[in-house]
């Protein structure tokens, strides 16, 4: 090659590593430039300790005026413990009136119930369960539970897998004087399981002792074990009629719903993690939208209600952030995970009605609390 040539190749060389330098720092560096912030790190209060680190309303642009009327409000709704926590600190921690026993007044030692909210605990158990091996959410229910758990020929009976009762779509029918009550002689078919949707209390209940046939071990035992203790979360399991009620205090709530913000990783301790924790609390079937695993779900387009076969268009809580997703029980206890905020409200207590799912109540919550955070 002559010296004219080198010289010639050698400057386009030169040129095309210079456009290949540009093109990949424009790349790599408008990728890093778009890359969305990191989440603040959350704190995670000691197990075994009452310590809890606060966050001063003045750290947040909230509306102070509109969070007096949310809290002068709350307790005429017979509202007993009212927590808000931003990245883990507790922001507000309200109690009022009488504990449950009546002795004495409501404070944050006190043990309240958590009615269905409990079914989102059931959840997480049963994916750890999962995630141990233990069991399979694909299996037959009838391998937990024995042939003839149900009224059905056993060959429709051998249809049921444990995701139905996850997702409430066993297919049994609701048409019963208690629902509450799992005796197979309440478990009898009506559809196809998968097909229909029904907020059958029954149905879940069985998975305690899904749980206890698959791990050997007692309910209570089991979660003290694979999560409770492990997060300092006190609370027990009680036979309340034909229902296991979970009993905590507000606390160990709020606890429960920081545990399910961070996905499972409690300050390093990875408590749970896989794809079944990635879809609880996302639509688990086409039937009602705003349902996962035991889990009601916010934003959607649509949702159903306890007690009913309509589909009701819109977001179930339209006044609250779109990606929220919450544990919701009778006479309004809630558990609410924001992860767009880094927010866990939660909210015991009792209210007027009957509704198994006070959707209402939670929709007037958030009527002040939209106006408080925004």
């Amino acid at each position: 090659m002559s010296k004219s040539a080198s010289i010639l190749f050698i400057r386009r060389f030169s040129h095309c590593k210079i456009l290949l330098g540009c093109w990949v720092f424009l790349a790599f560096g408008c990728a890093e430039a778009q890359k969305p912030s990191p989440s603040p790190t959350l704190y995670f209060p000691p197990s075994g300790s009452s310590t809890w680190e606060n966050m001063p309303l003045e750290d947040l642009d909230w509306d102070r005026a509109a969070l007096a009327e949310l809290l002068a409000w709350l307790p005429t709704q017979d509202t007993r413990a009212f927590i808000i926590l931003k990245n883990g600190k507790i922001v507000v921690e309200e109690y009022w009136g009488a504990k449950l026993t009546g002795a004495g007044a409501m404070d944050q030692n006190s043990y309240w119930y958590w009615a269905s909210a409990g079914k989102t605990l059931t959840a997480a158990l049963v994916g750890i369960a999962q995630e141990k091996s233990m069991l399979k959410t694909s299996d037959r229910s009838q391998q937990y539970l024995g042939e003839g758990w149900t009224a059905m020929p056993l060959d429709q009976e051998r249809d049921i897998q444990l995701i139905h009762h996850l997702t409430l779509t066993t297919g049994i029918d609701d048409d019963v004087e208690n629902l509450d009550d799992p005796a197979p002689e309440n478990l009898k078919f009506l559809a196809k399981p998968g097909t229909r949707w029904s907020y059958h209390n029954a149905t879940y209940t069985l998975l305690e002792r899904v749980v206890e046939n698959a791990s050997g071990k007692d309910y209570q035992s089991f979660f003290e074990e694979s999560l409770g203790d492990r997060i300092g979360m006190d609370g027990f399991w009680q036979q309340t009629g034909f229902n296991n009620v979970f009993y905590s205090t507000p606390r160990s709530f709020a606890r429960f719903g920081l545990l399910m913000l961070a996905g499972g990783n409690w300050a390093g301790d990875q408590i749970w993690s896989g794809d079944y924790f990635d879809g609880m609390s996302q639509t688990s079937q086409g039937l009602n939208l705003s349902y996962g695993y035991l889990t009601w779900l916010n934003g959607k387009a649509s949702f159903m209600v306890p007690g009913s076969q309509a589909t009701i268009p819109g977001s179930l809580i339209p006044q609250a952030p779109a990606d929220m997703y919450q544990a919701m029980g009778k006479n309004g206890q809630f558990l609410m995970v924001i992860p767009s905020e880094n927010l866990v409200i939660v909210r015991m207590g009792s209210s007027g009605g009957d509704a198994l799912v006070p959707f209402l109540l939670m929709r007037d919550i958030w009527q002040h609390l939209d106006q408080v955070i925004h």
